[in-house]
């Protein structure tokens, strides 16, 4: 069984967000849908399903095409996506000061 990431405890364990941890841990690269589907856990079908809102949301943004295949990032550029990677960012601050704290005691 899968461990939940600290991110999708506190926003909730489903498709979109498992799509948008993904993107914001791989922030400085692009992807296509299906390198999307297979590293987040989500399914290729789903994955078209939602994209359209990231992209109408301009959450994501086309960087290149390869072929057939489009790739996508994480728009940095987004005040919503700074305040999300933000968050992400934080929240896995305060997870490593928890385990930092527990070895601590530990000793």
């Amino acid at each position: 069984m899968e461990e939940i990431t600290i991110f999708r405890e506190f926003i909730g364990d489903n498709p979109t967000t498992r799509i948008l941890e993904f993107l914001i841990e791989g922030k400085d690269f692009d992807y296509s849908l299906t390198d999307i589907a297979n590293n987040s856990g989500v399914s290729w079908r789903t994955v078209h399903r939602i994209f359209p809102r990231f992209i109408k949301n301009n959450m994501v943004i086309k960087t290149r095409s390869i072929g057939r295949a489009q790739l996508y990032k994480i728009n940095d550029k987004n005040e919503s996506v700074n305040k999300l990677i933000e968050l992400f960012n934080r929240l896995l601050i305060e997870d490593l000061r928890t385990i930092e704290n527990k070895q601590l005691i530990k000793v």
